[in-house]
């Protein structure tokens, strides 16, 4: 796979994560059931892709490492938009280039590129701005999970970058552990109208599925910091969509958020390609 293929697969996941924030709204359940039911589905996906591919998921303890990491991220994310607004979840879950980066400080001894830092600023600095007049404090419990979702999160654009690592197994895994712990809140629901089934089937399948297989293939070569920000279209189509279709406000700041984070992302892929261009032309 090359590493436009790459970016695109990556681009494309979090087109599908942006549908996360409606789809969760709509069902009037617990966090953790909804977790637990979209995992299911998702489990059924991925284990036929996994048939399909002929790929046996793998175990170890940086395979498991990866699992809580992706179970962070969904467990975490689900609840805390049952707890704040979906703005507020978003905004506070895309932390995590920032934490791609420390992480990567800390533990690899990689340091950042000007390039890099400046793209997370601007991305950043454009999230917030598109939340500026819609960032509430919400939920006190609510915001802190979302933080500690952006830090799961910002394991998961590593996962490829742990000793001995299998993404895709650490997926299956952390899959697996959303669907067991969310179990016991799953059966006590009693709500099961058609928009809430029809609703978890699109999480399970597409919001989980299908972008978790995605980002799995697009992160073997794209680089875990250009990732992390290529994913900022999530941030914005998310709210927009919990807008259009369930009624939480998005304020007049929004279009030149949006914009902030698009140019800023677009911009970031513009002069790493040109840069790449330049290192191959030297050693030519």
């Amino acid at each position: 796979m090359s590493k436009r293929t790459g970016t695109l697969c990556v681009f494309l996941a979090a087109l599908l994560y942006s549908i996360g924030g409606l789809c969760i709204k709509v069902i009037p359940w617990n966090g953790l059931s909804i977790n637990s039911g979209r995992t299911l589905i998702a489990l059924v996906v991925i284990g036929g892709y996994l048939a399909i591919v002929h790929h046996k998921p793998r175990f170890n303890r940086w395979i498991f490492l990866g699992a809580v990491c992706t179970f962070g991220t969904n467990t975490l994310y689900a609840v805390a938009n049952k707890l704040t607004t979906a703005a507020n979840t978003i905004v506070l879950q895309f932390t995590a280039p920032i934490f791609v980066i420390v992480f990567s400080v800390l533990f690899w001894k990689r340091k950042p590129k000007k390039l890099d830092i400046a793209a997370c600023a601007v991305v950043f600095g454009g999230v917030l701005f598109f939340f500026l007049d819609s960032l509430e404090a919400g939920g006190a419990v609510g915001n802190v999970l979302a933080v500690l979702s952006g830090a799961a999160y910002g394991g998961v654009f590593l996962l490829n970058d742990f000793p001995d690592s299998d993404a895709i197994s650490s997926v299956f895994w952390g899959d697996v552990l959303s669907a067991i712990t969310g179990l016991p809140f799953l059966v006590r629901e009693t709500d099961f109208s058609p928009t809430a089934l029809t609703s978890l089937v699109v999480l399970g399948v597409f919001q989980v599925a299908v972008a978790y297989i995605l980002l799995t293939n697009g992160l073997r070569t794209t680089p875990a910091v250009t990732a992390s920000l290529v994913s900022g279209i999530e941030p914005v189509l998310n709210p927009l969509l919990v807008a259009v279709f369930y009624g939480e406000r998005v304020g007049r700041f929004a279009l030149v958020g949006a914009a902030i984070v698009i140019c800023g992302v677009v911009g970031y892929n513009v002069l790493k390609g040109m840069e790449e261009k330049a290192v191959q032309a030297r050693h030519a």
